[in-house]
């Protein structure tokens, strides 16, 4: 008896199992995202977020409401949009959101990268830099900006394509748009890799007064350039997922695996944006110190007799 009611128990079983798998194929995703893994990300991006305003408020460093905390707003967006296809698998909203945001939403972090490096250039020496702190402003933002911008026009074809031919080009235009991204990720730490090294053997790229002085490589300055160096390796790391995701096609096999993207992109972003809040600017960047401004402008006087004499 208790064998043919665990026969019957199976065969109820078998259809719910069998309807179960067909929706996670039919689905947007090629799977049903998890609901639970959906709840532990907005948990997360919520409370980065949120200790990211109060930190940006607390130190009174603006920038970092459009950067840093911005970023973890687009990625709440993003993660919504996979909870509400956990319930919702077949719907195109959700899914269309989700894989604009949560493309998009890293770029402003960049930028936050690019504004903190270039302080700490400022305090250790300009002078063992091959760019000024200026120049990486001016290069870098904008340059983030067209990358933020492209991935943005390619996510609404994407968005507003009627069909998988047009949801394709649109995916090609934000392929280009996280190349371009990644290019210059890469030109940007080739510069910081140069620096900390010629900061480390003391060897300057320019000798002239007005380059500056050599600062102190502090506790804190080593833990903000550590945390830097971590947050874009990061930042790399989830920048080739998504350029071989997209490469690889809406019906690819790396798009259609969950695990993939929830640990080398979901992942690799809270770490980021985890590491600005521990290894905080506001905390860990100083004004420099007395014997530095007095040394600084004691070898500007010098010059000046130099030039006078």
């Amino acid at each position: 008896m208790s064998v043919f009611l665990a026969l019957r128990q199976l065969d109820a079983s078998m259809p719910a199992a069998a309807e179960a798998h067909t929706i996670a194929e039919n689905a947007k995703y090629g799977y049903v995202p998890q609901e639970s893994i959906a709840i532990l990300f907005l948990v997360l991006f919520g409370i980065s977020t949120f200790l990211h305003i109060g930190q940006a408020t607390y130190y009174r460093m603006w920038w970092l409401l459009p950067t840093a905390a911005l970023c973890g707003i687009g990625e709440l967006l993003g993660w919504g949009g996979r909870l509400w296809s956990s319930t919702a698998p077949m719907a195109d909203t959700p899914f269309l959101i989700q894989i604009s945001t949560t493309i998009i939403a890293p770029t402003p972090l960049l930028a936050a990268t690019f504004i903190i490096f270039s302080r700490v250039v400022q305090q250790l020496g300009t002078s063992y830099s091959m760019l000024t702190p200026k120049w990486y402003t001016i290069l870098f933002l904008p340059s983030d900006v067209i990358a933020l911008v492209v991935q943005g026009i390619g996510g609404g074809m994407a968005s507003s394509a009627n069909d998988l031919a047009g949801a394709g080009t649109g995916a090609k235009v934000m392929l280009g748009g996280i190349a371009f991204q990644f290019a210059v990720i890469i030109i940007f730490s080739t510069l910081a890799g140069d620096f900390i090294r010629r900061y480390l053997r003391d060897q300057p790229v320019r000798t002239s007064a007005r380059a500056g002085v050599r600062g102190t490589l502090s506790p804190e300055l080593k833990l903000m350039l550590a945390a830097l160096v971590f947050s874009t390796t990061t930042l790399f790391i989830r920048s080739v997922y998504r350029i071989i995701e997209l490469a690889d096609g809406w019906e690819g096999r790396i798009i259609h695996t969950e695990l993939y993207f929830n640990v080398l992109d979901g992942g690799m972003v809270v770490l980021a944006l985890f590491t600005l809040n521990f290894a905080h600017p506001g905390r860990l960047l100083r004004p420099a110190s007395p014997v530095l401004e007095k040394t600084a402008t004691l070898q500007s006087v010098e010059t000046a007799e130099t030039r006078m004499v």
